[in-house]
């Protein structure tokens, strides 16, 4: 435990003293902090003279700014975080040679990955809970609204579900670091993982849609609207196997309360839209928390499979210096 402890302040003294983390740091959080000020604003100058709803402080987070909302930002650039902490933890030392001193001395092959990873994700939550943070002395500022019990609790979620994410690609860079010995190939393989699951997926899960269920063109307007409902179902179920999605799907539930189900496309019946009335208002944390729980439970096994990856391959490889 000791030689854990040692590791992990060493990993995170070269991490904070690194160009690469202050880049990081300042670029996530300028961008962040300029995006929720623009919403802020936005927000503070809709709600002029209007009767203020419920859950107002979260539309820092969920509202669309000129480009995008906070909560997609993360999810698209937050990978890159994870991707460039740990694409040369592994062959970068193993290069130069430290990795092999290192383990010639009474410490364990586990204790250094099991370190390795830990120092990262703690560099990821600090990352994130600065950034939140900041966002949430902002929103007092700008919009002068104290955050709500529910809203808090939200919020909190919400960081700890963007920490999960960060560190499925984090332990996907850690994998690329242990495969790969040249640094440039691992962050190559890193990025085109993260490019894959950012662009092809969807790409794919349109042309799947696609192909199953052709564009029908007939005079009947149900059948228009059975095709489309189909496709969308389709491409849901599709997008499913890209963690972005999991995440997006995930945070956008638990951060708007407003928000009844993961799917963007619902089919509602006659009957239902008589009555459409019932559904109106907000869902609990306890609904919303039920609805994400499979999201959130892929996240976290997808994490522990690409440590447990890692791990395996690292401690049955041979360490030598070159």
């Amino acid at each position: 435990m000791q030689h854990l402890k040692t590791i992990i302040k060493k990993e995170l003294s070269d991490h904070f003293s690194s160009y690469r983390f202050t880049i990081i740091f300042a670029l996530i959080a300028m961008v962040s902090l300029i995006v929720a000020y623009m919403i802020g604003i936005n927000v503070r100058k809709e709600l002029e003279g209007v009767a203020k709803p419920q859950f107002i402080f979260l539309m820092l987070f969920t509202s669309s700014g000129n480009l995008f909302s906070l909560v997609q930002f993360v999810a698209f650039f937050g990978p890159l975080i994870g991707l460039l902490l740990g694409f040369d933890t592994i062959n970068r030392e193993r290069n130069e040679g430290t990795l092999s001193k290192l383990l010639s001395q009474p410490i364990y092959r586990d204790t250094v990955i099991n370190a390795k990873f830990l120092a990262g994700v703690s560099v990821i939550s600090i990352i994130m809970i600065s950034i939140i943070l900041v966002i949430i002395g902002l929103g007092l500022l700008v919009l002068g609204i104290v955050p709500g019990i529910e809203e808090i609790w939200r919020i909190f979620i919400y960081l700890v579900i963007s920490i999960i994410y960060i560190s499925f690609w984090l332990g996907i860079s850690i994998l690329f670091s242990i495969l790969f010995r040249s640094t440039a190939t691992s962050a190559l393989a890193a990025l085109a993982v993260w490019i894959f699951f950012s662009f092809f997926v969807a790409i794919g899960a349109s042309a799947v849609a696609d192909a199953l269920v052709p564009d029908i063109k007939q005079d009947i307007k149900v059948a228009g609207s059975e095709a489309d409902y189909l496709r969308s179902r389709i491409i849901n179920q599709f997008s499913l196997i890209s963690p972005m999605h999991l995440y997006t799907r995930a945070t956008a539930t638990i951060i708007d309360p407003t928000r009844k189900t993961t799917q963007t496309f619902i089919e509602i019946g006659r009957m239902e839209s008589i009555s459409i009335a019932r559904f109106s208002g907000t869902l609990p944390l306890t609904q919303s928390i039920l609805i994400v729980a499979p999201y959130i439970v892929s996240l976290i096994a997808l994490t522990i499979i690409c440590f447990a990856l890692s791990y395996t391959i690292f401690m049955r490889q041979e360490i030598r210096s070159f």
